[in-house]
């Protein structure tokens, strides 16, 4: 299999990931896409109340514009997917960063309620997503051994971001009323377009050196040397004219590879993470209104906020540390079960809070649940599917998240109105979590017992936090394999090509004189193809 062309609408072949160099610059565009992706619905929130007072609504109705911002960031995973596989990730995230800009930009005008929800809600909902799903994707390329210390870096711009957003609002809301910030907020989504900009393909380096070297044996060997560059030049030509006209007929890449429903991984973190998602996000809702329902004062009670931001800050990148360790990355999926684990208990054990210290500690314990979560989503997403597969994979993942997101934080509460009791909540969102720690890892345990009762095939990838190293390398290596049978020999010397050809063109000739060796007519194309593999070791010895 050759690498694909980009330019042609298919993604290009696994490229050994380099863990740093300008991967460090993607993950600093992927910190910043991940904050802006997961803070800014939230912090739009201090404009609500200017915003009920202009358009005469109430509280829920202004609420309809961070969820649907969520929606599309969640619900529109395989729309991204598709634009990902059929032109790559940096033209999609130029293309969301614009959109999310424009948004708010647009919003900063709106006479309605209505034209709110489509601007602010659906159109920056839209660019967002564009830009979150292929820097996720982008980081995966580039991340490899290191992979689990750079999503837990880039899961960090989560809370830095939520800490900073809302204040910021808050202050643009004070100097330039509500519609000078959204026209602010949309400037400051621009640097999502920068972002998407440093997300550079990694083949395109591999690409021009190979160009270069190319360029360069062509222009040795159109020289004159001797009588014989006139027909190996004609004959060069024909053969690539060959070439060119086997390699016309493509198969075109998935667009949304399905295939990824036949692993038994992903279907169990499909299941577990979807169940998950009913519960997580409802204590970090409802903290504030129970809190303040208990006795505790408003601004005390929105602090409880911060220090669940504050831990969550430390608590991702030290996750990923740990999840990079030799004897942890391997069962990666445990640890992620025993997080979601936590978190759950977390809940159910501060149900019963009725004092402020109580919930202090609650929210200490759960920053660090809530953090360990979230550096471990995806990386152990990456693991099972494979850095090919990401791109679909996470695509329909979000898809399914959306539902779960839709139907826990709004049915819990309702159950508030109807029960005013938050207690229950608090049970009833832990024990969600804590089933979806227990199916991921029973399941994850008896499938990997099965696995090792049954001798896997050679080429089959662990369903428990592999690397993709080696994967990448044998794609590679077949890469260039086919890259020298187009003719493209970068490893050698200019003056060793030449003095090759001359040998070359001389032994086929012998050969063919005593009747063994390559067929007739072969000779001036072993100059470059060669004809078995003793003779080119013969070749590169001259």
């Amino acid at each position: 299999m050759g690498r694909p062309d980009p330019e042609e609408g298919q993604l290009p072949a696994p490229v050994k990931p380099p863990d740093g160099g300008w991967g460090w610059i993607v993950l600093l565009g992927c910190f910043v896409i991940t904050g802006f992706s997961y803070a800014f619905p939230k912090a739009v929130s201090v404009y609500f109340k200017e915003l009920m007072k202009d358009f005469h609504v109430g509280y829920s109705d202004t609420a309809w514009i961070s969820s649907i911002m969520l929606a599309m960031l969640y619900g529109t995973g395989p729309v991204c997917s598709i634009m990902v596989n059929q032109f790559g990730c940096r033209p999609v995230m130029l293309i969301g960063g614009l959109l999310a800009s424009a948004g708010m930009i647009l919003a900063s005008f709106t006479t309605n309620i209505i034209e709110l929800y489509l601007t602010a809600g659906v159109l920056t909902g839209l660019g967002m997503a564009l830009n979150f799903q292929p820097s996720l994707i982008m980081l995966g390329t580039y991340f490899d051994k290191r992979r689990p210390l750079a999503n837990g870096l880039a899961a960090a711009g989560s809370p830095v971001f939520l800490s900073s957003l809302s204040p910021l609002g808050q202050v643009l809301l004070e100097k330039f009323g509500w519609r000078g910030g959204f026209l602010i907020m949309g400037g400051l989504l621009l640097n999502c377009c920068t972002c998407g900009a440093v997300m550079r393909p990694l083949d395109m380096g591999m690409k021009r050196k190979m160009g270069k070297a190319q360029d360069k044996y062509e222009a040795k060997e159109m020289l004159p040397i001797g009588g014989k560059s006139e027909e190996g030049i004609s004959t060069t030509d024909g053969t690539k004219k060959g070439k060119k006209a086997k390699k016309k007929p493509k198969k075109g890449k998935k667009l949304l590879d399905f295939s990824i429903f036949s692993n038994r991984g992903f279907i169990i973190y499909t299941i577990s993470k979807f169940i998950l998602v009913l519960g997580l996000f409802v204590p970090p809702i409802l903290l504030v209104n129970y809190a303040k329902d208990t006795g505790v004062p408003d601004t005390e009670a929105a602090f409880l906020l911060s220090i669940i931001g504050f831990i969550d800050i430390f608590a991702r990148p030290a996750c990923g540390m740990v999840a990079g360790l030799k004897w942890v990355r391997p069962h990666v999926a445990y640890l992620f079960s025993f997080s979601m684990l936590f978190n759950g208990l977390t809940d159910i054990c501060s149900a019963r809070a009725s004092n402020y210290t109580g919930l202090v500690i609650f929210c200490v314990f759960f920053g660090i649940s809530y953090g360990m979560v979230g550096a471990l989503q995806f990386e152990v997403l990456m693991a099972i599917v494979g850095s090919q597969k990401f791109s679909s994979a996470i695509g329909l993942v979000l898809l399914i998240e959306a539902f779960a997101v839709l139907i826990g934080p709004p049915s819990a509460g309702r159950l508030v109105d109807a029960l005013k009791n938050y207690e229950v909540i608090f049970y009833l969102a832990g024990s969600e979590v804590v089933l979806s720690a227990l199916f991921l890892g029973v399941a994850s345990y008896c499938c990997l017992n099965r696995g090792k009762k049954e001798p896997p095939p050679e080429n089959n990838p662990s369903a428990g936090g592999g690397s993709d190293t080696e994967e990448a390398e044998s794609d590679v290596q077949e890469a260039e394999e086919h890259s020298s049978d187009n003719h493209q020999p970068a490893h050698s010397t200019d003056n060793t090509m030449v003095v090759a050809n001359e040998e070359a063109n001389h032994m086929a000739e012998e050969q063919r004189a005593e009747g063994g060796g390559c067929p007739a007519g072969d000779g001036e194309v072993l100059a470059r193809d060669g004809c078995n593999a003793d003779q080119m070791v013969e070749r590169d010895s001259f």
